[in-house]
């Protein structure tokens, strides 16, 4: 089988490569040129513009790829340019998508008024009324403008086109070698700090994880089973609250540390968390297992481990978001004298 990746040297593109390449696909990577990662012997590159991506139809025809599979499609014109340049020269695309094309994202990050949607939420789960449900929000790894992304626009567009057939992936929250995401949590741990401070509703606040190793083997099958066709969600079976994710990086990090959960309203209002708590994001991953036989290989813990040794091993660079991570460990100190003086109170747990 002939795969064309579009990106492929970013955070999970190494691990879709290696799964391909394992499963003996020939394997072509179109991408910027700016990180050439360690990929296997016999991986083609083809250096390019993606916001350009027609001007290299013909290398892509020269391919003849059986399926393309895009792992950063961010905005409406990426999707239509895909479409534009594909449209009758493959049969099948892979696209990565989010789980916040979901109305409960929505809904936890307040842009949908409502109630909460219930949990967990089936691929057939309501989406998101409002786009660029993002566009004000901090980005917890390095990424380009927000202002134009929306997953509900690509998943659109891709879906609408008949000439070929669209597996979409829709992960969870995926950490891992070549993230941050958890690097506010891992800092303050190096830092040695003698407590991190949790709101209550922040704590018990439920998500889906998913490793990236094993979203990468996730989008690997999709992409090596011709019968993978529309939305999947992936991520682990069980959900991951926030205090018991704390806990375990404190684990597998040596941290020796206090976990402390205060009432919200107890905390300072910048260390307040959102109103939308209420609304957990939980996905039901049933369908990849069912139908492709998805399963992760990797524990919850021991994806936590790689990933607090990787964070370790490659400290955030100036141009990304984590190296200026603003944290008031003044403020934090405060409320953790307070809540000393009245733990007999029971305020400090």
């Amino acid at each position: 089988m002939r795969v064309l990746l579009l990106g492929g040297t970013g955070f999970l593109g190494p691990d879709v490569v290696h799964r391909l390449v394992d499963g003996g696909c020939a394997v072509t990577v179109f991408h910027r040129g700016l990180v050439e990662t360690d990929l296997p012997a016999g991986v083609r590159h083809i250096h390019g513009d993606r916001d350009h991506i027609g001007t290299y139809a013909r290398e892509f025809r020269d391919i003849a790829p059986d399926v393309v599979v895009d792992m950063k499609p961010m905005t409406e014109a990426h999707a239509r340019g895909l479409v534009a340049t594909f449209g009758g020269l493959v049969e099948r695309v892979v696209i990565v998508s989010s789980s916040d094309v979901y109305r409960a994202y929505g809904r936890l990050n307040s842009t949908e008024p409502g109630p909460p949607d219930p949990v967990p939420l089936l691929e057939d789960a309501p989406k998101r009324e409002r786009l660029y449900a993002d566009r004000n929000a901090k980005p917890h790894d390095r990424a380009e403008s927000l202002d134009l992304y929306d997953k509900i626009l690509v998943e659109r567009t891709v879906t609408k086109e008949r000439r070929f057939g669209a597996a979409i992936l829709r992960l969870g929250m995926v950490h891992g070698p070549r993230s941050y995401r958890h690097f506010p949590y891992l800092k303050r741990m190096d830092d040695r700090r003698p407590a991190i401070i949790l709101a209550e509703s922040w704590a018990r606040w439920r998500g889906t994880l998913a490793y990236s190793e094993d979203v990468g083997a996730a989008i690997a099958l999709a992409a090596m089973r011709p019968e993978a066709s529309g939305p999947y969600n992936v991520g682990y079976a069980a959900p991951t609250a926030t205090a018991d994710l704390v806990a375990a990086i404190s684990t597998v990090a040596g941290w020796n540390g206090r976990i402390v959960t205060l009432p919200d309203l107890e905390l300072p209002e910048a260390m307040r968390p959102g109103r939308g708590l209420t609304q957990e994001l939980i996905l039901d991953t049933t369908r990849i297992r069912r139908e492709l036989g998805y399963a992760e290989r990797t524990p919850r813990d021991e994806g936590l481990r790689r990933a607090v040794r990787w964070m370790r091993e490659h400290p955030p660079g100036i141009d990304d978001p984590m190296s200026r991570l603003a944290l008031d460990y003044d403020a934090e100190d405060a409320v953790l004298r307070v809540g000393k003086a009245d733990r007999s109170s029971g305020n400090c747990a």
